[in-house]
């Protein structure tokens, strides 16, 4: 379950607590992030430790959270904004949820030309 490229991804800066289910995230998410939690979008947290990220979605007729615990490291997470959440792409997003530091690893900027001649 690894989103698509297209999809708007936003991460949450602050460290969330993990107990919180559907509810609480979609609380933080309308409150907190000033976000509508029913927007085809994900909205990601971490923990303090940064071993526990979870992922809200709104699926159309009801919410959905993908939780993933990391057993030895620890996910990177890109520095706070002054707006309390940062966008990433679905790419991008896989890429933290397999460990890489987004800081570090950037792809070449895509170029667009009108003609080859």
């Amino acid at each position: 379950m690894r989103p698509a490229e297209g999809i708007q991804v936003y991460l949450c800066q602050g460290a969330v607590d993990m107990r919180k289910s559907i509810n609480g995230l979609s609380t933080l998410v309308e409150g907190a992030l000033g976000l509508s939690p029913f927007e085809p979008a994900l909205y990601v947290f971490r923990n303090r430790q940064r071993d526990k990220v979870k992922v809200l979605y709104w699926e159309g007729n009801g919410f959905v959270v993908w939780y993933k615990r990391y057993e030895k490291q620890r996910v990177y997470w890109p520095e706070p904004t002054a707006e309390g959440v940062t966008t990433v792409t679905g790419r991008e997003l896989n890429w933290l949820l397999d460990g890489y530091d987004l800081s570090k690893l950037r792809p070449h900027r895509k170029l667009s030309y009108a003609s080859v001649l």
